[in-house]
């Protein structure tokens, strides 16, 4: 009769271990389309034995009591996880920059679709209808019109990529934000899991799901690394310093510049804002490439893209206005401003340069030589020191309008500044006093005395008289010459797109060359974003080989717990029949 009861206990093992089975598969069906969710395994143990004779020469005599379910197994594969989150922050990094590549060539080439490459071409075909019939205010105005069309188009060019560049530093400051709820989220799942599990009775899987989910998202945005505790609390670092532990995480913060209202990350707990000390969240320092493994997270590459403020040609060309300065860096945007700035800059300088010529004071006052001085007085008795090479307007050379005024009028004017200063100046040797004109030089520090795209307009003068444009000799004849030199100089090779391209472009030439530039970079980081989602997917693929529910897996599963559960009911109907007989017929 024992032995009968015991075989009834092992039919009910049977039917219960079936039944927990079948609970676990309809569980993973359940959530066949749960973001995150991780498959769950069942794996069936020996119940414990019940022995009846200790003394057996061979073996133990033994009873079993049946099968149970030994665990459910959470199926991940840890190296895969690591693998898949690496190459989906370099994912991210590469692929946001590309992003800011097409949009930086979109703004480039066009504008409300008409190219910005038409208005340029337009503006130079202005001067060669003004060679042909200098004295005609048609062609004069014309110059004028295409002007203006050539300078709103530019601000409009420069102005889209300004607007880009804050729409970066919105995403940046978003995903700051996603990051830190990441943290709070990883902190949270960190202190359920661990009041859960901390009885080495049940593995809290759907929190874990949770936590890995976070820590995926996570790893698209910033370069972490992580490491499980005994106590199941996940540690986790980002850039090197830790983000997340067994008490909390820590906050990043953003520091708003005043000026431009861009936003960079900093380690709250590292830093002291009130003396002016921050621990930045990335190093920029290191170059950034495969090799030294920092090419890592969406957030990185929107910050280098936008760079740290609205660059102009000051920030390609050095103090002297020559020397190619690539403060730029990698910055997708500040290379982009600078170098379209430094295009309107040439164009500007080197037209009004020809219309309003400046030389040297030495060339002018005699005895000027050396570290000497000179001091000049303006109307409102403002004095200058004016030392041999101080520039001023070259007025025997200039032309004129057709009031025959000097200084003669520029075509671009700097909106905060005039391009002379009218000043007198007395030689001590002869007692004659003379009028000279000033050239107020472009300050580094100030855009408003640059010829900037964000300072620059067409000379309103000339708008409202066209004829006031340059192009007579001081004698009243027209000034063929002149109208020679402006024409040249769309073919003169005067600007480098970039240290690494040391060919010197024509005017013309120029934007063919920064869009090839873009177009360039864009290709590679779009080709090794494209290669590398490729990767993130295929180890994706080998995740969800572990991870991914199958439906028609679970469903044989199904088959096989329901034949199972079908098996120990039909056992159990056996012994109860056996029983049954033996207390009633044998009884």
């Amino acid at each position: 009769m024992a032995n009968g009861f015991g075989s009834m206990f092992i039919g009910v093992a049977g039917l219960q271990s079936s039944q927990n089975a079948l609970n676990v598969t309809s569980n993973n069906l359940a959530n066949l389309d749960t973001t995150g969710y991780v498959r769950q395994s069942v794996l069936f143990a020996d119940r414990d034995y019940v022995t009846f004779n200790t003394t057996a020469a061979i073996s133990n005599q033994q009873s079993g009591l049946g099968v149970t379910i030994g665990d459910v197994v959470h199926s991940r594969d840890v190296f895969l996880d690591r693998l898949y989150r690496t190459e989906s922050s370099r994912q991210s990094f590469y692929a946001s920059t590309s992003e800011a590549l097409t949009e930086v060539q979109n703004y480039y080439q066009e504008l409300e679709g008409q190219a910005f490459q038409d208005a340029l071409t337009d503006f130079w075909g202005s001067f060669q209808e003004l060679y042909n019939y200098p004295e005609d205010s048609v062609y004069q105005n014309l110059v004028i019109q295409k002007a203006q069309l050539f300078t709103s188009r530019s601000s409009a060019v420069y102005s889209g990529l300004k607007s880009y560049q804050y729409n970066i530093n919105s995403q940046i400051s978003d995903d700051i934000d996603q990051v830190n709820e990441l943290g709070k989220t990883i902190s949270e799942l960190n202190l359920q899991i661990q009041k859960i599990e901390a009885g080495n009775i049940e593995t809290a899987m759907t929190l874990r799901d949770a936590r890995d989910l976070a820590l995926d998202e996570l790893a698209s945005l910033v370069d972490i690394s992580y490491k499980e505790e005994v106590n199941g609390v996940v540690r986790v670092s980002v850039e090197g310093n830790e983000f997340v532990n067994e008490n909390g995480y820590y906050k990043v913060e953003k520091q708003t510049d005043k000026a431009t209202g861009f936003v960079t990350p900093y380690w709250s707990h590292l830093s002291d804002p009130d003396k002016g000390e921050y621990t930045y969240l990335f190093n920029f320092n290191r170059d950034i490439s495969t090799e030294n493994k920092n090419d890592m997270g969406e957030i990185k590459a929107l910050v280098l893209a936008r760079g740290d403020k609205v660059a102009n040609y000051k920030d390609i060309l050095g103090v002297d206005g020559k020397t190619y300065d690539d403060t730029t860096g990698m910055s997708v945007m500040l290379r982009a401003e600078a170098q379209m700035d430094q295009l309107f800059h040439g164009i500007a300088t080197a037209i009004n340069d020809i219309l309003c010529p400046n030389t040297e004071a030495s060339n002018y006052i005699t005895g000027l030589t050396g570290n000497g001085s000179v001091t000049m007085t303006d109307a409102d008795g403002n004095t200058y020191t004016v030392t041999a090479n101080t520039k001023i307007l070259d007025a025997d050379k200039c032309a004129v309008g057709s009031d025959g005024k000097l200084p003669p009028q520029e075509l671009f004017t700097r909106l905060g500044t005039e391009r002379y200063t009218e000043v007198s100046y007395t030689d001590p040797a002869s007692g004659e006093t003379k009028t000279y004109y000033l050239y107020n030089e472009e300050d580094p520090a100030d855009t408003t005395k640059q010829y900037t795209m964000g300072s620059t307009s067409v000379n309103s003068a000339l708008i409202t008289d066209e004829t006031l444009l340059p192009h007579l000799r001081q004698n009243g004849d027209v000034d063929q010459s002149l109208m020679a030199t402006l024409a040249a100089v769309w073919d003169k090779e005067s600007l480098t797109v970039n240290p690494n391209d040391t060919k010197a472009y024509s005017f013309k030439d120029y934007y063919a060359a920064m869009i090839g530039e873009v177009a360039t970079y864009g290709n590679v980081y779009n080709s090794t974003a494209t290669n590398l989602s490729q990767t993130v997917q295929s180890v994706d693929n080998q995740r969800q080989q572990v991870i991914g529910v199958s439906s028609d897996e679970e469903l044989t599963y199904m088959i096989k717990y329901q034949n199972a559960y079908n098996a120990s009911s039909r056992f159990i109907n056996v012994i109860n029949e056996m029983i049954e007989h033996l207390i009633t017929q044998l009884g």
